[in-house]
């Protein structure tokens, strides 16, 4: 046990009294050779991240979510649950809560997968002063694939849509397949609660190794996890509040509209945009009058502006704001590197490296470069 272990520390700590206590500055590395080793490893591990995408993205996304359910871990503890009933209790309910939820919008996205078709003529008669942007990026993308030596006579924009559709649904095929393997790793990652922490104290020689270890473990584990529940709680509360603004729009669905928010809310920045043109084109399908069309996008956007601006940034407080010049370069690389599972672990893998190089004196550089604000 966690707790267990970091007081059985502070009780050996209180009979010690560690000789140097002081507080030394610690500067960059200067050594060339040092800078170029670290450069090489951090290319060679991201080359095995890519390499091993199969095997390493159910592994982190598990490691992401122990974190995630780390709390509700605790709770059950508490109400005196053995740690495998306690980790099988919370999978089965936080997963059977998705499948739930899943088979409630099934329906109403189908309904909307449908209605698409017929409503693609409504659709280009109402955005039809967008034919002269559309057909200049068009002329553009087939003069590109010109110069590009491509040889292709047209469709550019065509086999630009498809193939981030292909990247899509390829990211998507990759998750579903390792899902199982998640629910696995996450199931004995909630199981062995803090045996690694353990192992690790056993082999560091010194008193004072073992209580920075112990101590910056749980400091890490309890901001990350504070981290991940937040965000998760607000977009939830951003899918409860879009759900019923669209109800009240006349859109219809909210559960439909509420879980497309809470999903896109996961990808900051790129995701809430999605999220505009969704409603936008939502909008202009079903409803008659053009300003009330608009609606249905204009609520979701000021939500999001509450949400993202006021409501998030007043709870995570500054040390976990993220630059987001950095966010959107982590969305964009990630998601290359592991399609849509990449996206939405993003900022979370962001969030988590930022915590842990403030935890770690010589990294405190790194983590503040990360950080967010003037």
């Amino acid at each position: 046990m966690a707790p267990d272990l970091i007081k059985q520390t502070r009780t050996a700590l209180s009979q010690q009294t560690p000789e140097n206590d002081e507080v030394e500055t610690v500067h960059l590395p200067s050594d060339p050779i040092t800078i170029l080793l670290t450069v090489l490893t951090v290319l060679s591990l991201l080359w095995t991240a890519y390499a091993a995408a199969e095997i390493i993205l159910p592994i982190v996304l598990a490691f992401v979510l122990k974190l995630l359910f780390q709390p509700g871990m605790r709770f059950l503890e508490r109400l005196k649950f053995p740690r495998s009933i306690a980790a099988l209790t919370l999978i089965l309910l936080v997963f059977g809560a998705i499948v739930g939820i899943g088979a409630a919008v099934s329906g109403p996205a189908t309904e909307w997968a449908a209605r698409l078709p017929e409503g693609v003529p409504r659709l280009q008669q109402r955005l039809s002063f967008l034919n002269g942007p559309i057909n200049a990026l068009k002329t553009f993308l087939h003069q590109l694939g010109g110069y590009m030596g491509t040889g292709e006579t047209g469709g550019g924009g065509s086999s630009l849509i498809s193939d981030i559709a292909t990247g899509v649904l390829t990211g998507s095929t990759h998750f579903a397949g390792s899902f199982f393997e998640t629910i696995l790793i996450l199931f004995f990652l909630l199981v062995s609660g803090a045996t690694f922490l353990k192992r690790t104290v056993e082999i560091l020689p010194t008193f004072k190794d073992k209580r920075h270890v112990v101590e910056l473990s749980l400091e890490v584990e309890r901001n990350i996890s504070a981290y991940l529940v937040t965000i998760t709680a607000m977009n939830a509360a951003v899918g409860i509040a879009t759900g019923v603004a669209m109800w009240a729009s006349g859109l219809g669905d909210p559960v439909l509209w509420g879980v497309v928010a809470f999903l896109l809310n996961y990808v900051p920045i790129m995701g809430p945009l999605v999220g505009i043109v969704v409603f936008l084109l939502a909008g202009l399908l079903v409803i008659d009058t053009l300003w009330f069309a608009l609606l249905p996008a204009a609520l979701y956007l000021v939500i999001h502006v509450i949400e993202g601006e006021i409501v998030t940034p007043m709870l995570l407080a500054r040390r976990f704001t993220l630059n987001p010049v950095l966010v959107i370069i982590a969305l964009i690389f990630w998601f290359w590197m592991w399609g849509v599972p990449g996206a939405i672990l993003a900022v979370p893998m962001l969030a988590i490296i930022k915590i842990v190089c403030d935890g770690i004196r010589p990294l405190a550089a790194v983590g503040h470069f990360l950080e967010g604000g003037e």
